[in-house]
């Protein structure tokens, strides 16, 4: 299968001409699906990092750069020959521009599946942080037993909701799951908002810091750590085409983009200061960890659950969603001459259930979140947000790149290397650091 081919996995090759267009409202869902993922856990420790108005300015920043890389993707995508986002890099720079694309989406969907599981494992059965033991909802509700434990609450949730989704194979499929996890997401917000509220009129919250403090503990380069968490949260590039290639026309991806990342946009923002206003300075790297301390009323408890039951149910039918692209890619890196995977019911299956299967795997092995959030921030997501599509601008494979595209293309470069290199950087000193 060529890169090209990659965008029509879900649609049978005799049913293609007569598949009715996806709508621009499914595509507004499914894209919001696929940047409102695990990120949302960790923007309100980004506010405990960089202070409310920074926080605040890196949310909006970040949403405009992705708005931009992706308008760059289409414009080059509708100038060329293909449909796929490996499509293209092999157009841009060959070959091995196609396989570097493909690679950084297999990494980053892959990590982004592993911390989906990784959050329902902590929402479900809880999870030990330095010391401190989190119970999860179902040892709150019926105490500890063998089949709530991490193991098998991950399993019977990979068996009886995610499998079932993952199995569709058209991404139009799933807009509806899409919508009730953004309804989800809204709700998950919407309590949290609430109980900051009442928190904020008993005189209970702390007041949060409009800047970062920086003082022995915490460097600026410390500071820089918080970047790739952000650009993660916004990186859906993957499933830009997948999603694009349905609709009836390509401005209505345009639309839907845009439509799209306005609503994370808020729901980012609202999320990171009410989260950071109701918990403070012990807000955790999964903010639903800190949902499993005894309210001080049967309403107070009842909504602590509802956070951590909406949010789980939300990962949920987000899986589906990241998995589609991540097993569009891996076949065709796997599989380039086979026919196309829908049409391949073995094939598609098998990958399929090795995906879940090894998802499943890393999920029980690795136990925190903001360092896997870190490592694909400043990596793979990071080249397929922002690198890549600038350097497709400055390639300028079809002549279609203005001087203010190419400025524009180098400035997003610079800056996102500058702050992964730094992220990095930092994040291993204070690693050597720790156990000198």
């Amino acid at each position: 299968m060529s890169p090209a081919a990659g965008v029509n996995v879900p649609l049978l090759p005799d049913s293609k001409s007569a598949a009715k267009p996806a709508s621009v409202s499914g595509a507004v869902f499914n894209v919001a699906t696929s940047i409102i993922g695990a990120g949302i856990m960790s923007i309100p420790a980004i506010m405990k990092v960089l202070g409310v108005i920074p926080g605040f300015a890196m949310i909006l920043i970040v949403a405009l750069l992705a708005e931009v890389s992706v308008d760059f993707l289409m414009r080059f995508t509708n100038s060329g020959e293909t449909t796929t986002y490996a499509g293209v890099m092999k157009e841009a720079l060959g070959p091995p521009g196609a396989l570097a694309a493909q690679v950084c989406v297999i990494i980053t969907n892959v990590g982004g599946l592993i911390l989906y599981l990784i959050i329902i494992g902590d929402v479900l059965s809880g999870k030990q942080n330095e010391g401190e033991v989190h119970l999860g909802i179902l040892q709150q509700w019926f105490g500890t037993q063998w089949w709530n434990s991490r193991e098998f609450a991950l399993l019977f949730t990979l068996v009886l909701v995610m499998l079932p989704l993952v199995l569709y194979r058209r991404v139009e499929s799933l807009k509806y799951s899409s919508a009730v996890s953004t309804l989800l997401a809204v709700v998950f917000v919407g309590v949290c908002c609430w109980l900051a509220i009442v928190a904020l009129v008993q005189g209970k919250t702390q007041t949060p810091r409009l800047f970062p403090q920086l003082d022995h503990q915490t460097s600026f380069f410390d500071l820089f750590t918080a970047v790739p968490v952000v650009v993660t949260a916004f990186t859906f590039h993957f499933n830009v085409h997948p999603i694009g290639f349905e609709l009836a026309k390509p401005s209505d991806m345009t639309t839907a983009v845009r439509l799209a990342l306005m609503l994370c946009a808020v729901i980012y923002s609202t999320i990171g200061l009410f989260g950071y206003l109701l918990f403070g300075d012990s807000t955790q790297s999964d903010i639903l960890i800190n949902f499993d301390q005894n309210a001080d009323s049967a309403i107070g408890s009842l909504l602590n659950n509802l956070v951590r039951v909406s949010y789980a149910l939300h990962i949920m039918l987000v899986f589906p969603v990241v998995n589609f692209s991540l097993r569009a890619n891996i076949d065709e890196v796997l599989f380039p001459k086979k026919p196309l995977l829908a049409t391949d019911n073995k094939r598609f299956v098998i990958l399929t259930l090795v995906l879940l299967v090894f998802c499943y795997l890393a999920a029980i092995a690795i136990p925190d979140i903001w360092y896997f959030f870190q490592f694909l921030g400043s990596t793979s997501a990071v080249c397929l947000a922002f690198i890549f599509p600038g350097t497709i601008v400055l390639r300028d494979a079809h002549g279609i790149s203005t001087r203010r595209d190419k400025i524009i293309a180098l400035v997003m470069i610079i800056l996102a290397v500058v702050a992964s290199v730094i992220a990095i950087s930092t994040n291993l000193y204070n690693a050597f650091s720790s156990k000198s």
